[in-house]
């Protein structure tokens, strides 16, 4: 079996109502990073409880996440715990790397990672897939079977390729030296659509940042608002390719969506982690000492 990688995570965009299965994801990432003790199941339920998700739809999302190999099931007497495997921990601590230091302020060194590839007839319905994970590692299409970007992760990007199995492709990092028309990578990207997206973003979240640091969050709320904050800011992670600052037009709302984000995600990190160790404790007092929580710069060891 190959071993995920940070695209092979890469959830698809968010339902009507909070999706169980993302859900369960985030929780561990976010709040049981720091240990490798299995949590009780009851527990799980419980926190889903918090997102307004059913027993039934909570013990149905946690099987079908074992039944792919996400999550490890145990046995302790007749309790059932579970912990994230450790290829699916690496995948997500690797997509839970590339948001927190999305938009940040970061040099470019002029270089492009170009991407070349073709898919078998064989593996035509594997094209949605692999587009949608090359969009979140940050390239567009700017041929067909030619994908762009500035920052994305050559490493990252190569076992993506070999993971999904494609026989015949190419990466580059070189510069560019001459594009015109669908060929220019600058041409790939709706930039008027990306600041759309971003000016919502901002509006959106400017009540609740007003609210957060005015301490008007309680614990309960803190633990759902900070996982649809991040929920949104992956929207984001998706659709902008963080071109550099030159390549940009002025006033370009990213980094002040970034501040709001972290302010956020950050604030209420402390509020958030104290619910998860309350509901945790009423399975397994011992076991809630475990939760912790990070920041969009720092992951407690």
């Amino acid at each position: 079996m190959t071993t995920p990688t940070l695209a092979d995570v890469d959830l698809p965009r968010a339902q009507v109502g909070a999706n169980p299965q993302i859900l369960i994801h985030g929780l561990f990432t976010d709040y049981w990073f720091r240990t490798d003790q299995p949590m009780p199941s009851a527990a799980l339920v419980s926190l889903l409880g918090d997102f307004g998700i059913t027993p039934v739809s909570a013990r149905a999302a946690i099987g079908r996440l074992a039944r792919r190999g996400v999550l490890e099931p145990s046995k302790k007497g007749r309790r059932t715990f579970y912990r994230m495997k450790p290829a699916a921990f690496r995948a997500l601590e690797q997509s839970q790397h590339r948001m927190m230091e999305f938009g940040a302020e970061r040099p470019w060194d002029g270089l492009w990672t170009t991407v070349i590839f073709s898919l078998t007839d064989e593996q035509r319905d594997q094209r949605y897939s692999i587009r949608r994970r090359l969009q979140f590692l940050g390239y567009a299409a700017v041929h067909d079977g030619v994908w762009m970007s500035p920052h994305a992760d050559h490493g990252q990007t190569v076992e993506l390729l070999e993971n999904i199995g494609v026989r015949n492709a190419t990466v580059l990092r070189s510069t560019l030296t001459y594009a015109r028309g669908d060929g220019d990578p600058l041409n790939a990207w709706d930039l008027d659509v990306i600041r759309t997206a971003y000016d919502e973003f901002i509006a959106g979240s400017t009540e609740l940042l007003d609210r957060v640091t005015s301490g008007q969050v309680g614990s309960s709320e803190a633990l759902v608002v900070r996982t649809s904050i991040k929920d949104a800011w992956r929207e984001m992670v998706s659709i902008d390719p963080e071109l550099p600052a030159n390549l940009l037009p002025d006033e370009w709302p990213a980094h002040r969506a970034r501040a709001i984000f972290a302010q956020i995600y950050d604030a209420l990190g402390p509020l958030a982690e104290v619910r998860v160790r309350q509901l945790i404790a009423a399975h397994d007092p011992e076991l809630a000492a475990e939760a912790s929580h990070r920041t969009t710069t720092h992951t407690p060891s």
